[in-house]
């Protein structure tokens, strides 16, 4: 007996396809007007096109990914393809878009569309048959949103094969990775606006956590109380989260990516969360708090925290064109050298000087990881980037990253004194390179001891 013989069986005959084809009232409904991205994305294929010239760069959305057996995770095509064609959540898996530069360059996008009623499809592919999973748009609908020709995803085998092997690119080759990669380093007005979305339903989702603080208190998976009061904001004002939150209570803030989130959030610890809103485009944000569960700071944490803060401010006070990423991080890792130092932190002996040696690096113990990264469609964008234009590259006005440095004192480290172990603190904001320095985008979440405990008070009410 088969798997399929254990469930209900729809019935395919021609009378039953028939009847089910049939009593549905016509859609009428118009050709939607070209999005927003259409024009935006037009110009990156153009860059596309004069890079690649004489080549056709064949870029797949990807398909479904499996979560178990019949069941899927949420959708999301790559990253390379949503930018190029300005499609974002709602794009049909299994697409492919086609830059054609051999000649003039063109662009194709092949797409299943939509079976209609009249055919089997639609109520027995319970994968993409519009009676499971809804509707999916028509060629001329897509065309019309995007501004792109589009064609039935049926015809795409038959139009590669008239182009030879040799001309065709595709993202497996490392330059076309390296090269979208790279034209999403500086943001145009579009995705700007987007990141403004991105961290404004963030910043609501931070005051969704902070009204939950009080029932995850003594709970035993307080942890994943928080994490879902800022899934519900998510889900509500974006498409998805941009990854998985780290909620981490106690201890568990030492853990760089803690996603288990399944602690307690004990009365008097402090909890560091890291979350970003997913909009409906596709750009995400990726800020980080760290708050006292009972909304107040003993003088230990505020001592620690305003440690990370000096870190923190010290890099926007120098971030500006001009600048590299070296530099930015350098900046912070003095700081927290410094601090280190003066707590007695460093090995006997060891000046700050000594510690910020390439070969020491004595207080990266407490902060291994970077002080920034690049922030756009991915969470960590850009990564394919070449070095040169990525690390060792000045900053540009209209680059998005992050400012995050930290210090975290594991629970059983015993370099630190007993009274710094299970303290984690880590301080992330998202901002914008301008003219002269940066915006921080996410700058309506409080950042000082002072205006978080009485942020915190004002949402508690």
């Amino acid at each position: 007996m088969t798997a399929e013989d254990n469930r209900s069986r729809t019935p395919n005959s021609s009378q039953f396809v028939e009847y089910m084809g049939s009593g549905w009232a016509p859609n009428n409904a118009p050709l939607p007007e070209a999005s927003q991205a259409a024009h935006f994305a037009a110009l990156r294929r153009a860059e596309v096109s004069k890079r690649f010239a004489g080549h056709a760069v064949v870029l797949e959305a990807g398909g479904m990914k499996t979560r178990s057996n019949d069941t899927e995770y949420r959708y999301r095509p790559h990253t390379a393809f949503a930018h190029l064609t300005g499609w974002g959540a709602g794009t049909v898996p299994d697409s492919v878009l086609v830059i054609d530069a051999r000649t003039v360059p063109h662009t194709i996008l092949f797409l299943r569309p939509t079976a209609g009623r009249g055919q089997t499809e639609f109520f027995s592919n319970n994968m993409i048959g519009e009676f499971w999973v809804g509707s999916r748009p028509s060629l001329e609908a897509v065309s019309a949103l995007l501004g792109i020709e589009t064609r039935d995803i049926a015809q795409l085998p038959e139009f590669l094969a008239t182009i030879p092997a040799e001309s065709q690119l595709s993202l497996e080759d490392s330059s076309v990775l390296e090269f979208c990669a790279e034209l999403r380093l500086v943001k145009d007005s579009y995705e700007v606006q987007e990141m403004r979305n991105a961290v404004a339903a963030s910043v609501a989702g931070f005051e969704n956590i902070v009204r939950e603080l009080p029932n995850a208190i003594g709970h035993s998976r307080g942890e994943r109380l928080v994490e879902t009061a800022f899934f519900a904001k998510a889900r509500e004002l974006g498409h998805d989260l941009g990854y998985e939150t780290i909620s981490a209570a106690g201890e568990h803030a030492c853990t760089l990516h803690w996603i288990i989130n399944d602690g307690p959030v004990r009365n008097g610890d402090l909890i560091l969360v890291d979350a970003g809103v997913e909009v409906e485009s596709l750009y995400t944000a990726d800020i980080t708090r760290t708050l006292p569960v009972n909304g107040k700071f003993t003088p230990l944490q505020r001592k620690v925290y305003e440690a990370v803060l000096e870190a923190a401010d010290a890099v926007f006070a120098m971030a500006k064109p001009g600048v590299t990423y070296s530099q930015m991080h350098d900046t912070a890792m003095t700081v927290i050298a410094r601090k280190s130092h003066e707590w007695g932190l460093l090995p006997s002996g060891v000046s700050i000087e000594e510690s910020l040696e390439a070969d020491n690096q004595w207080h990266r113990r407490w902060m291994v990881h970077g002080t920034g990264h690049h922030l756009g469609m991915d969470v960590h964008d850009c990564a394919a980037a070449r070095k040169s234009q990525y690390k060792d590259a000045v900053l540009r006005e209209g680059m998005i990253f992050t400012i995050e440095p930290g210090l975290y004192f594991h629970a059983d480290d015993l370099l630190v004194p007993e009274e710094l172990r299970g303290i984690g603190v880590r301080i992330e904001d998202d901002v914008l390179v301008t003219a002269t320095g940066v915006e921080n985008l996410s700058a309506a979440l409080p950042r000082t001891v002072d205006e978080i405990e009485a942020w915190m008070a004002s949402h508690r009410h």
